[in-house]
């Protein structure tokens, strides 16, 4: 009982536990009972797993709010809102990464869901990190105001979303550094192949499908330079900051099969978020050296989502026309 009420990282363990908990149970059930095949994922079935990620993030904020104050449920929410929103980018490349690749849609769930794995442990080392920093040098939040409202500037101006896989730098090193093979192998990330080099021996040789593994966990990570500052401005409470990455993140790589052909259809949402960054950093600033103290949580929800809420419909209602995208 004293290691359950022992404090890890400012937040009781069994809180950490409480949520660990969820996370397998959630997991375990997408790939043990609804997906224990591979199989095409329709939108239909999409949705619905999003929708049951989705009540998930939104019942677990519930219990942080009971738990921890309304303030606490406020930050919770607004950064599970700005991970989802940042995420959508996240969307597209993905599904550049599985076209460059010839990743069909029977194995797309699998290569998603081990992606999942990765980020629960690239996502907890990079805000273990940042909560070290900002404990110890609370200047650096400055720094991440800084970098948010440089990052959404650039947004405003700079478009990335037609940038192509295939001249990928990243792509061209794990090609050079690691033996693929030419085709899939079912579901399989790794084979034992003859080693052309050796007559006779066998050695392990990667697949395609490890290949977009490698890419979307890398991707993830790039993406995660910007919405994790994001979420450090919001608090910088590692649980919240943590808690409320997975959930979007769980939520969102659920959703992927009914956004992925939709998503050009989201192309002004990125001036949306550009103004999501520009106030979150500047939210720092403003609460430090104007207000005299914290933005009200429920202020900074309010305002990310009539911003997010506007790109949005605004993006919905400029492409109505647009034809369909061909995957």
């Amino acid at each position: 009982m004293d290691m359950l009420t022992t404090l890890w990282l400012g937040t009781p363990a069994w809180s950490w536990l409480v949520f660990l908990t969820i996370v397998v149970v959630l997991l375990a059930f997408d790939l043990g009972v609804l997906n224990k095949k591979d199989h095409i994922i329709g939108v239909k079935e999409s949705l619905k797993l999003s929708a049951l990620y989705l009540t998930a993030g939104l019942l677990f904020g519930l219990w942080v709010w009971h738990e921890f104050g309304g303030e606490k449920g406020m930050q919770f929410y607004t950064g599970f809102l700005i991970e989802k929103s940042l995420s959508l980018d996240n969307i597209f490349v993905i599904s550049l990464i599985f076209a460059t690749l010839a990743i069909p849609p029977l194995y797309q769930h699998r290569v998603l869901f081990w992606g999942i794995m990765g980020v629960i442990v690239t996502r907890g080392i990079m805000i273990g990190a940042g909560s070290a920093l900002v404990e110890n040098y609370y200047w650096t939040l400055y720094l991440f105001g800084a970098f948010l409202v440089f990052t959404g500037i650039k947004m405003f101006f700079v478009d990335t979303s037609s940038d192509d896989i295939r001249e990928s730098k990243v792509l061209s090193w794990l090609k050079r550094h690691l033996r693929i093979t030419p085709e899939l192998h079912g579901n399989h990330f790794l084979v034992r192949q003859p080693d052309p080099a050796v007559p006779g021996k066998t050695v392990l040789w990667a697949t395609p499908l490890f290949l977009a593994l490698c890419m979307v966990e890398i991707t993830d990570v790039v993406f995660a330079v910007d919405s994790v500052p994001a979420i450090f401005a919001i608090t910088s409470d590692p649980f919240i900051v943590y808690t409320s990455n997975i959930f979007a993140v769980l939520g969102l790589r659920a959703l992927y099969f009914a956004l992925a052909a939709m998503v050009e259809r989201f192309h002004y949402l990125k001036y949306s978020l550009a103004a999501v960054l520009v106030f979150i950093g500047s939210k720092i600033f403003l609460g430090d050296f104007v207000f005299g103290g914290k933005v009200p949580a429920g202020l900074s929800l309010a305002i990310t989502g009539v911003l997010i809420a506007s790109g949005v419909l605004y993006s919905l209602w400029k492409t109505r026309n647009d034809p369909p995208h061909v995957a």
